[in-house]
């Protein structure tokens, strides 16, 4: 990528850098991270059948000032099937082919852009990261797709190569597949339409578009959006995913412990965090997962605080937030402990129920069950524990305890991970990696905010002297679970939780 700047009269060409390459071996070697990007694509073309065609973009660079961009970070599903993390990479799989079903489309060697940012892959490379022996430069596309949809032999789509897909085609049954919107979304019918909503074009130049122009031009396709096939393949995690996965949290692990005997009262929180990022790049992880949240004091109610520029003082809960990226897969892990290394009476309460409730949202993983029995579990033990503090004021189950609830604990306790930190998560099954983290917040405005009715007015004036008890006081417990053959595997065992554990290591650093 580059840019053009103006300076003085001259006009300057400006490459600006964006890594793209992978900077240390796949993890248990390069043939094995092919196999399994191989297999990966396997089970993708199985799920599209042979009458349709699907085509997959690189993320786009970012702009992060003038002309530098931000780290590049690849599209999660392109690196799921292909491992190939420069931009302006497009995948086409063909379920219909013979032999030849995925193909790989990169930029052309370009000598002074590579003086800027640096090596891009040949076709030879690309093959030897990703196991797809059908590499062609960028220019190519359009009219390999083009080919295809008009089902023409040439040199790149024969006949006997596709004719399967050629058959689709002329029988109007061929489908060309995109993870994104078709169409632009949907809008009420007219007078008569009976309130039925009408879809509208997509917004120009998006890929929908692009689609649809093929659809027009071509009259034996029609346009699908299909991002359900790479939905359900990532809620399982494969072998391999698996191994580099434990690997991911362990570093993340073993980078929270840094962080803690790094924490005391007056240091600053972004010394916690430095702390915990040179591990993971210590230990072969290029970035973090996620931008890491540092929060002491009230920042820790503040449950996406990432500015870290606080001065911890005496008396203070810091909570963090972290996780590494180890070859493209992140876990999530979060603790929650006082600067100081000894709770208060009033921290201890918060944290023990906070705890208990990830205990009981552990228990209530079975093998089948879903997210929604992790939270209902959670929840209850949160009811009960609330109300004993004073924090809520309704003893009965229902929808006026859930709201009382929720003042306290506004969000879920489990999601997927993996190449996103918020990854698919379906049923609990061999494969499915997840987390469980339950928290509470005490924010005193809390109670300002909520709507001004005779009621919310009785609640406040019952739950005022717990709030200003546990005012501030922000304690989120999260780890990282991966289901197995055998029952659950704690994958961030290496950090520690329990108090006394805690009390051990915190400021015990340097």
């Amino acid at each position: 990528m580059h840019r053009l700047l103006l300076v003085g009269t001259a006009l300057l060409t400006v490459f600006v850098t964006t890594p793209t390459a992978r900077q240390i071996p796949p993890y248990g070697g390069a043939a094995e991270y092919r196999a399994d990007l191989g297999e990966r694509r396997g089970r993708v073309l199985e799920r599209l059948g042979p009458e349709s065609v699907l085509v997959m973009w690189s993320a786009p660079t970012r702009v992060y000032s003038t002309d530098v961009d931000y780290e590049y970070r690849q599209d999660s599903n392109l690196l799921y099937l292909t491992g190939i993390e420069q931009p302006e990479t497009v995948l086409v799989l063909v379920p219909g082919a013979s032999t030849r079903r995925a193909w790989l489309f990169i930029s052309a060697a370009d000598p002074r852009r590579e003086l800027w940012n640096g090596h891009l892959l040949t076709p030879a490379e690309a093959t030897a990261a990703s196991g797809i022996e059908n590499v062609r430069t960028l220019d190519k596309l359009q009219p390999f797709i083009e080919g295809l949809l008009a089902a023409s032999a040439s040199e790149d789509t024969p006949a006997a190569e596709f004719g399967a897909w050629f058959d689709a085609v002329k029988q109007s049954k061929a489908k060309l597949a995109i993870l994104d919107r078709v169409t632009g979304g949907a809008r009420g019918g007219g007078p008569g339409a009976g309130g039925a909503m009408a879809p509208v074009a997509p917004e120009p130049g998006s890929r929908g578009a692009w689609a649809q122009g093929l659809q027009q031009k071509f009259t034996g396709v029609t346009a699908v959006s299909v991002p359900q096939i790479l939905t359900t393949l990532r809620q399982l995690k494969t072998p391999y995913e698996q191994r580099v996965l434990r690997r991911s949290v362990e570093i993340s692990a073993e980078a929270h412990v840094e962080g803690m005997r790094e924490a005391r009262p007056g240091r600053w929180e972004y010394e916690v965090e430095a702390a915990i990022e040179h591990w993971y790049l210590k230990n072969g992880a290029l970035s973090w997962g996620y931008p890491s949240i540092v929060g002491s004091g009230p920042n820790a109610t503040t449950l996406h605080y990432v500015s870290s520029t606080r001065q911890m003082k005496d008396g203070d809960l810091l909570l963090i937030d972290a996780a590494a990226n180890f070859q493209g897969l992140t876990g999530d892990i979060t603790r929650t402990y006082p600067v100081n290394g000894r709770f208060t009476r009033e921290q201890r309460d918060i944290y023990e129920l906070v705890l208990a409730a990830q205990d009981a949202g552990f228990a209530a993983v079975k093998r089948g069950g879903r997210a929604a029995d992790v939270t209902a579990a959670c929840r209850a033990v949160f009811a009960a524990g609330l109300l004993k503090l004073g924090l809520i004021a309704e003893a009965t189950p229902g929808p006026i305890q859930n709201q009382q609830v929720s003042l306290w604990f506004p969000h879920g306790p489990t999601h997927g991970i993996g190449i996103d930190v918020h990854d698919p998560l379906g049923t609990f099954e061999p494969g499915a990696a997840f987390v469980i983290e339950p928290g509470l917040y005490i924010r005193p405005d809390t109670l300002e905010n909520l709507p001004k009715t005779p009621e919310n007015a009785a609640l406040v004036e019952k739950l005022r002297p717990a709030v200003q008890k546990y005012q501030h006081i922000g304690v989120r417990i999260e780890d990282s679970y991966l289901f197995t053959e055998n029952g659950v595997e704690t994958l961030s065992a290496k950090a520690p939780k329990k108090i006394a554990d805690l009390e051990r290591i915190i400021g015990k650093g340097r």
